[in-house]
């Protein structure tokens, strides 16, 4: 009787070892499992922070394609048949339902905000009535001016292409519109930084219709769902998919 109870304390004695030895293993594991998704995170998260003299012409545009909110100091110019208007504006864009511009060029009109929230769209610091506004200043009213408007089309055309010119990237996109004096989009970007330095809307003959210059802009680094098709003159076609998200669980892939 004794030997049985022995034999039976061995056996329950070496089946806590083995229920030990399985927890320790799954331990193991979840802390190695956890350890490779941070790491992977920490990598795409610098990969989309650090853009500079070694990122990749393909990089670049990842990047740029994925900003999602941003201030902008510009200057810009737009030609009609009879005249051309030159404005210096100090964009805010937080999402397409909220961003605001302020006039700070020409003095008749300094000061001067456009602000849109929630689709829709109201005026201050000024005695002009909206009416007049669009009447009279209605390109500062566009959301065409906005670097967010291009990101948007050239993901929405499959025939985005960008090339390497010098030290810049150009980004190349035809706009979905039947308005023939916005047919075609161009976005000049630094290799040294990766910072917008212009963009060039042109009509359908080709002719500068508006012209923007970047002379100061402040990225917001903060990652956005996105789902984009880039081709590439120097790599030929690409279809690719970018997935970024806001660190939420639900993103861990």
């Amino acid at each position: 009787m004794q030997r049985i109870n022995y034999h039976k304390l061995q056996g329950k004695s070496k089946e806590k070892r083995k229920s030990k030895k399985i927890l320790i293993i799954f331990l193991i594991i979840c802390i190695l499992g956890t350890s490779i998704i941070l790491i992977k995170k920490g990598n795409n998260k610098d990969k989309n922070i650090k853009i500079g003299n070694n990122s990749s012409s393909q990089e670049i545009v990842e990047y740029i394609l994925n900003i999602s909110s941003y201030e902008a100091q510009i200057d810009v110019e737009v030609k009609s048949n009879k005249n051309s208007n030159k404005y210096k504006l100090k964009q805010k864009y937080i999402n397409s339902q909220n961003n605001e511009q302020e006039v700070l060029e020409p003095s008749n009109i300094q000061g001067v905000k456009i602000i849109r929230e929630n689709d829709k769209l109201k005026i201050e610091n000024t005695q002009l009535s909206l009416t007049k506004i669009i009447e009279n200043y209605q390109e500062i009213t566009q959301n065409n001016l906005d670097l967010a408007n291009f990101i948007e089309n050239y993901k929405n055309n499959s025939n985005s292409k960008f090339k390497e010119e010098e030290n810049q990237i150009v980004m190349e996109t035809t706009v979905k519109t039947g308005n023939k004096y916005q047919k075609y989009e161009k976005l000049y970007v630094s290799k040294k930084d990766g910072k917008p330095i212009k963009i060039e809307i042109k009509d359908t003959n080709q002719n500068t219709i508006i012209y923007i210059k970047y002379n100061e802009i402040d990225i917001k680094k903060e990652a956005i769902l996105t789902y984009t098709n880039i081709r590439s003159e120097d790599y030929g076609n690409k279809k690719r998919r970018y997935v970024l998200c806001r660190f939420k669980p639900s993103c861990w892939l």
